[in-house]
């Protein structure tokens, strides 16, 4: 297969009415896309981290009612699961497509990530792109803009890491829907593999 980046029908498929249904379409439209990439940037991303990498495709397997409002591709260097670790993601919402860095509530090494982040302060807020977006939430669709970001919040983020049972940070870029489906799958990929190139400090932070 090769990739020729998302299309406006792959961002439709989250106003799909039914949780049977929208798996379907998801499955049948987003899943290979995800597979292709997963594939594409395990070896980039182990390349990058010096850890070997390990992609996970979301499954949204627990599901019985709601159907998934976003999917995604996981990356992380574990070939069991990634949500208790350190990890990169590339997925979709209906309105926009994300690449991520997060570390998530279920990660037992969350409060040490927070303080080795807070430590390094000054060095991640002045390395951080202006263009990326921030998230204490993997579950919602909005974040903050880096350029919108002073130290201080940046810190408060990094302190609530330490304090908050259920604290998650994110740190990546968005691509709006109406951008991204007229982009190539080599413009995507030349973009992810950029965004990512920027976020391999902040998972050496969280991950040494």
């Amino acid at each position: 297969m090769s990739f020729n980046g998302f299309t406006k029908e792959d961002f439709d498929v989250f106003a799909i009415e039914g949780l049977e249904p929208r798996m379907e379409s998801l499955k049948a439209t987003i899943r290979p896309k995800l597979d292709y990439l997963g594939n594409h940037f395990s070896p980039t991303l182990s390349a990058l981290t010096g850890d070997e990498m390990f992609y996970h495709v979301a499954k949204h397997a627990r599901r019985t009612v709601h159907p998934p409002n976003d999917t995604w591709v996981a990356f992380a260097n574990n070939k069991r699961g990634y949500k208790k670790h350190p990890h990169f993601q590339i997925g979709l919402w209906g309105s926009h497509l994300f690449i991520w860095f997060a570390v998530i509530y279920e990660a037992p090494t969350k409060v040490q990530i927070g303080h080795s982040f807070e430590k390094h302060l000054d060095e991640i807020y002045k390395m951080t792109p202006r263009h990326f977006v921030w998230s204490l939430d993997h579950m919602k669709p909005d974040a903050s803009k880096m350029e919108d970001l002073s130290q201080d919040d940046l810190q408060a983020m990094f302190q609530r890491m330490q304090t908050v049972k259920k604290a998650e940070i994110l740190c990546g870029f968005h691509i709006p829907k109406d951008e991204a489906i007229f982009m190539s799958g080599g413009e995507l990929i030349e973009t992810i593999d950029e965004v990512f190139k920027n976020l391999i400090p902040l998972y050496k932070l969280a991950s040494h």
